[in-house]
Parts: C-alpha cells; structure tokens; sequence
C-alpha cells in the first residue's frame, strides 16, 4: 500500500536573535531536526517522547501551523510546504488536530452548534434543517446527547468537551487527524473513555491518524505502529507490540521500562532503566548520536557519527550503532 503521509528530511527550526535595534541571529532551536515518516492510508501511528522533544512541534509542521525551514510535507502526493498561504488554508479542510487541552481549543462564545455547524460547511454548505440532523448524527457519534447542542464549552465536564473537539475535528470529514496529546489533561477513567472513542471511531470510520503522547503505554493500546522520537528526531520505528515488547533503542528500552507493570509481584522485580542527567539542549544538540550523554552503552564511536534510522528487522528501525549488540 502506498504511502498516505510523506515527511522528507522534515526540519523545523526558530531562530534565536540578540540586540534591540540591530538584531543579529545567533543561533536556532532545532525543535525537529530532519524527519523522515511514512504514514498509510487507514494507519493509527502513535509518536511518543518525552516532554520538549518535538512532538507537538512535528505535528503542527506537518499541519502547516508552523511553516518548516527544510524539507518537504506530502499529503497523497501534494506537497503541502511549498502551497501558498491561501491554499494551505483551503487544503486545511482535509487534515484536523485535536488539541491537548480542550477548553482552549474551543471558542467559548460558539455553542456546541455554532462550533460543529461551522466546520461541517467548510466542506460544503447545507441547508438549516440538514444541517441540524448533521450536528445531532456527530454527538451522538461521539457520545453526547443532541439536545445539548445550544450549550456552550464552559458548560460541559473536560471529558465532554474533548469529545467536542473530537467531533469538530470529524466534522469536515478530513482524510488525516493529528491528536496532540488528546488525553493527558483528562482523569485517568475519563482517558480510558476517550481512548475507546478513538479506537471505535477508527474501526466504523477508517481513520488515518497521528497519536501523540508521552505514555507509551497509551500509544500503544490505540496505535498500529509507534515511532519514537528523542531531540527532534525519530530513533525507532516499528509495530507497536514489536516496540513495546521488543523496543530495540536504548532510549526506547527507557521508555517501556518506565510502564508500571499491574503485577504487584512483577513490579517488584523488575528493573527500571533511569537515564543520567536531562535531554540536551536542541540549541546545541551534541555531536554524534543525540542520545550518547544519557545512554548506558554509548562508546567513542557514538560521540562522533550520527547514525541514521535503518531498518534492523522487517518493519523495524532504529538509530543505533550498537543493535545486536545490546
């Protein structure tokens, strides 16, 4: 199957200036420093990381709310970096985000309807009556009841409210979604609701969609593949079970082990991976591996090359030297 989404050598970069009157640029935040991902029609891929890595940044590059310094966004086909302002917002209609934080994402002074009704005729205009019937089928498609439609944002709970954004989000039948960290703002039973949303919506709908979070324990429940993501670039890609179960990047390796395992007995015994000390600074990302000050198997050869995503394995990539030996 062919590809949906294509990233190639996706970076995103803001420049850092100093002086008042005679600004000069010093340096940049390589927030995403070259990203290459392949998304397929109908493919739930989960991005995890922890905090600071890029994630949001990546999906709002690849939604064209942040413009990319180099590299190119193609959705099925059409290159979507090189379009011009006007275009971009036209093309917008076919790729949504669902916000982390629903109370933000979510104008307070539109009703339920004024807001679903809104994005629905993006797509095409439609009578008042019809349109009615469209915003009823989407509520309850969300599991919210019709008849409380005229409310507005402040009047529904965190979790209702992101199953506004879900439904807005839906609304103009989009053929790519991007949820940014769509749970972590929600109570832990409010977030298992809402992930079994997705995971039905993805069955009767066929969506294609990017999962962001930095539970990779979250990803993976709802995800066919995970793509893990360390200082503005990709470590590890691969079948979520095969990441979660077999993770081949010592970053990764950190990563499961930090999952708290139900076994009391089993969470006993196992051991976690603490990594030393905090990511660096994508300011001045350090040469060679970016991983290699925090990995316990780094050696002198990481502190020099940067290795490349590979595939290790069928469906399986890594940016490891060291796979096969750790």
């Amino acid at each position: 199957m062919s590809a949906f989404l294509v990233t190639r050598d996706l970076k995103t970069y803001f420049p850092i200036y100093q002086g008042a009157i005679f600004r000069k640029q010093i340096g940049a935040v390589k927030a995403v420093d070259g990203i290459d991902l392949q998304l397929r029609k109908g493919e739930i891929l989960g991005l995890v990381g922890e905090s600071g890595c890029g994630k949001s940044t990546l999906a709002r590059t690849i939604m064209q709310l942040i413009p990319n310094t180099e590299g190119t966004v193609l959705l099925e086909g059409r290159d979507l970096s090189n379009l011009p302002k006007n275009s971009v917002r036209a093309e917008r209609v076919n790729f949504q985000m669902i916000f982390q934080d629903p109370y933000a994402s979510l104008n307070p002074r539109m009703t339920v309807f004024d807001a679903l009704g809104e994005a629905i005729q993006t797509r095409r205009k439609l009578p008042k009556r019809m349109l009615l019937e469209k915003v009823a089928l989407l509520m309850h498609t969300v599991g919210l009841p019709a008849n409380q439609m005229r409310r507005y944002p402040h009047e529904f709970s965190g979790g209702q409210r992101q199953r506004i954004a879900i439904a807005r989000a839906l609304a103009p039948e989009p053929k790519l979604i991007i949820a940014d960290e769509p749970v972590s703002a929600l109570d832990v039973s409010i977030q298992s609701q809402i992930l079994n949303l997705i995971a039905n919506l993805r069955q009767r709908m066929e969506l294609t969609m990017i999962f962001i979070s930095h539970d990779i324990s979250v990803v993976k429940y709802i995800s066919d593949r995970i793509a893990v993501m360390y200082l503005g670039r990709l470590v590890e890609i691969g079948r979520a079970n095969d990441v979660v179960e077999r993770p081949m990047h010592p970053y990764t390796r950190a990563l499961v082990s930090a999952v708290p395992v139900p076994d009391p007995e089993r969470e006993r015994r196992r051991q976690r991976i603490l990594l030393q000390g905090d990511p660096p600074s994508p300011m001045d990302p350090p040469p060679g591996c970016p991983f290699h000050p925090r990995c316990p198997f780094a050696i002198a050869a990481c502190k020099v090359s940067r290795p490349e995503l590979e595939e290790k394995e069928h469906g399986r990539f890594a940016a490891c030297i060291r796979i096969g030996e750790i």
